[in-house]
This record gives structure tokens, sequence and C-alpha cells, in this order.
């Protein structure tokens, strides 16, 4: 086992574009997307210990700290399993900067993270794809968090594909305060009875455009505004902003995403909402683009 301190960010998840496209029979939903990752997110430290100990803290921790368990430590147990270690040891501190119930994969970066961090401490240096095939059994967002670079995603989201974007892309980040639990957002779907249709070529561009993005949609934006109309709010705001590019629900929401044409427009507009909207979680970041 190593004994260094090892410090592992774990950024924020962004789906540019989303379709559902289908059902399984257990219930999970098939997916066309192209998940890409911010210079924001939360951050993850692993040092040499005993036994296995997670603590929380940063800005949005309140919500985890009471948990008995999360998908960290579940992270841990299980890499540790698939090792053949007698027992999990590491001393984990997360600190929580994003929002939780937010549509950025948080708890899904988490845990990529801690197989990362942990591959390392305990000296395994097993490839991503075993650790992705790990977190593949915890969630099914897990195994694109390990890689935490551009991926295009289709079954439920862990057939994956790498890729990379034509540019880095100056983003807004903002949430408007309020947990939403995605299974109330595909219940919502379902009962809106929309027809699962894939709509992917086979052949999708080898480096794709924010053109391209901009062509496609998330299909769970109209069923996240059933359960929280709050949305309009957000969405509306950020189209009024000057440079806005494309202005986007970030996964199963609340949190919403606008790409602008530079950083200082991004920045320009992050300072505005955060004086109109003092109530709302405003980030301004970079989608990373390999």
């Amino acid at each position: 086992m190593r004994s260094a301190l090892i410090v592992e960010p774990a950024p924020a998840k962004l789906n540019l574009f989303l379709h559902v496209v289908g059902r399984r029979a257990d219930g999970y939903h098939l997916l066309e997307t192209l998940f890409a990752f911010t210079e924001a997110g939360d951050e993850l430290s692993v040092a040499a210990s005993d036994d296995l100990s997670l603590v929380i803290e940063g800005p949005y921790s309140q919500p985890l700290v009471a948990e008995g368990d999360n998908l960290v430590l579940r992270a841990a147990r299980a890499l540790a399993a698939a090792a053949g270690l007698d027992a999990p040891q590491a001393r984990i501190l997360l600190r929580k900067n994003l929002p939780v119930a937010a549509g950025l994969g948080g708890g899904s970066a988490d845990a990529g993270a801690a197989l990362r961090a942990l591959n390392r401490l305990w000296g395994l240096d097993w490839p991503l794809e075993r650790l992705a095939a790990i977190g593949a059994e915890l969630g099914a967002d897990i195994p694109a968090c390990v890689y935490s670079r551009p991926m295009m995603g289709r079954d439920i989201g862990t057939d994956l594909a790498p890729t990379q974007l034509a540019e880095p892309l100056p983003v807004v980040l903002v949430n408007p305060g309020v947990p939403l639990v995605t299974a109330h957002v595909f219940r919502a779907l379902a009962e809106m009875g929309q027809a699962f249709t894939p709509r992917l070529e086979a052949q999708v561009p080898a480096v794709p455009t924010l053109a391209w993005v901009a062509g496609l949609k998330n299909d769970l934006e109209e069923a996240a505004r059933r359960c929280c109309p709050l949305l309009d709010a957000v969405e509306g705001a950020l189209r009024l902003q000057e440079g806005v590019a494309l202005v986007r629900m970030a996964g199963s929401g609340p949190t919403w995403f606008a790409v602008f044409r530079d950083a200082g427009c991004a920045g320009k507009a992050a300072s505005h909402l955060r004086q109109q909207h003092p109530g709302w979680w405003v980030a301004e970041t970079t989608v990373l683009c390999g």
C-alpha cells in the first residue's frame, strides 16, 4: 500500500444531449448520450489507514453527513473485494462542492474518483477499463465518471466509446437550490407516454461540434418541468444572457447549463445571475474537450 496522500478530482458530469430510446424489462432506460466533464467538481483525498473511514466536508456536505452509507464507501468495498483484499483500508476525505441531487452526477463522480484514487493507494495499477467494470455494478453513470472524459454512451449509459470535443466550452451552471430525484423525473416521463425511438445515426461525428450537439436534445426536460416548475425560470434567465450559444438541462435536472461564445461572456453572465438570483447556485467553468 502506498502511503502518500492522494488527491483526485471528481469533475461534474454533463450530458450534452440525452435521448431516452427504450426501456429494459428490469426498468432501466436505454439512452443515447454524450457525456462530458467540467473543471468544476468535488474533490476526494485518500490516505493509508488501519480501517475504512469517510469524512465529508464542504458547502454541500450536510445532506450526505447523515447517510449511513454512500457510493464512495460502496466503491471502496467493491474494489477491495475485486482485488481480493481482506478489508478495505483507507482514510477518505470528500469535499462536496456540487449540490446534491443536481443532475451533475456528483455521487457517481465521487465514486469514480474513489476507484481511481484507491487503485493508486493500494498499488493495484489496474487500467480504467477494469475500474469502470466495477463501477458499472454500482451505478450506470459511474463507468463514464471513472474515465471523466468525453464519451458517447448507449445502452443504459455503460456502453461507452471515447470521443473528443472540437474545443473547450465555456459554460455557466445554474441550480435553483431544490433537489430533484431522478426516479421522479423518469416516472413523469412515463406518464407523458413518450415513444421510445433511437435517433442517432450509426456513425456519429469523430469530433462532435457544438453545432451538432445543438441539433439534439435532452428528452427529460419536459418531464423535469412537471416535477419542478421553477426550471422554466432558470432556463429563461440563461437564455437572456449575452453571448449564449446553447441552453440545456443537465441530466435529470434541476441544474441547467449554458454554453457561451467565449469565457468573457460566461463570466459576465455568471456575475449577473448571482446578482439577480442570490438564492441560486451559479458556477462558471469549462467543459473539457478531451
